[in-house]
């Protein structure tokens, strides 16, 4: 399994960014193993959370197996705390680097494949959100979308003040993120309104997956979403699990949306110093 690390220039935001990428290229194959054919990679565009960075994913979680495991490819960016949204008075077009220039300059990079249906993003929290977001906002581009414990929170922001210390659960850091907090809720940062405008306009909506924990205080707010979904007409799966606001959720959900519900290919086992005898 190939651990890569990626110091690309990003032409949205100005500067040079890390990126994590795993790929399988790399497999050992014994004797009597069938070899894969020689193609390009399903690959996940994978976000982590507020505080986060490229290197989350792979320290919290077996996501190294789960991609091996499953001949698919993982890109994760680095993208700061400001929930994978652009920020044209600054410069800094994070949805526009994960939704269009992340997925064009990995696809130069590495052998990924350039089909929608091959391509998805997903992420916890912060990067749930920014999946949602950024899976619907660039759906030409995301065949699905893999969303746990979404940082569902524009509503939450409404009722945000400055009187208190940590910098998350202040009204202007949420402000500096979303902008003008009653805008977001009725323009495109929100996704029920980025749903309605694909089904407008008749385009393809991305396949949903979401989970959060039954310990989780954002499990309202996702609860909400999926049920809109359906109220749309737009199929998601939804799961509720045990668990809170923490990795070992995390590991176990980013795996069964892996193994049992994104469209993979079923591709044999790895082998790695953990189990060769």
């Amino acid at each position: 399994m190939a651990l890569i690390q990626v110091s690309m220039m990003a032409q949205t935001l100005g500067r040079t960014v890390p990126v994590t990428v795993i790929l399988p290229t790399d497999k050992m194959v014994f004797p009597g193993q069938p070899v894969r054919e020689d193609k390009p990679y399903k690959t996940l565009y994978l976000l982590h959370g507020v505080l986060g960075s490229c290197m989350d994913w792979v320290a919290g979680t077996r996501i190294q197996r789960f991609a091996e495991d499953n001949d698919l490819a993982v890109v994760m960016p680095s993208g700061d705390n400001m929930f994978y949204l652009d920020h044209p008075e600054s410069g800094n077009y994070y949805a526009e680097f994960v939704g269009r220039e992340l997925v064009e300059q990995t696809r130069r990079m590495f052998p990924l494949s350039r089909k929608r249906e091959d391509t998805f993003i997903g992420g916890l929290s912060m990067g749930g959100y920014g999946a949602l977001r950024n899976g619907l906002k660039y759906a030409e581009t995301f065949g699905s979308i893999v969303a746990l414990s979404s940082a569902l929170i524009l509503e939450e922001n409404l009722e945000k003040t400055n009187d208190v210390p940590f910098f998350i659960a202040r009204r202007d850091y949420a402000e500096a993120c979303f902008g003008d907090l009653e805008a977001a809720l009725t323009n495109d940062r929100n996704p029920e309104v980025l749903l309605r405008e694909l089904k407008a306009e008749g385009c393809p909506i991305p396949d949903i997956f979401m989970a959060c924990g039954d310990k989780d205080t954002l499990l309202p707010a996702n609860e909400k979403l999926a049920a809109f979904f359906r109220e749309e007409g737009v199929p998601v799966t939804f799961k509720i699990g045990p668990g809170a606001h923490e990795w070992d959720f995390w590991d176990t959900w980013i795996r069964n949306a892996i193994y049992d519900w994104l469209p993979l290919e079923k591709a044999e086992q790895g082998r790695n110093s953990g189990n060769v005898l």
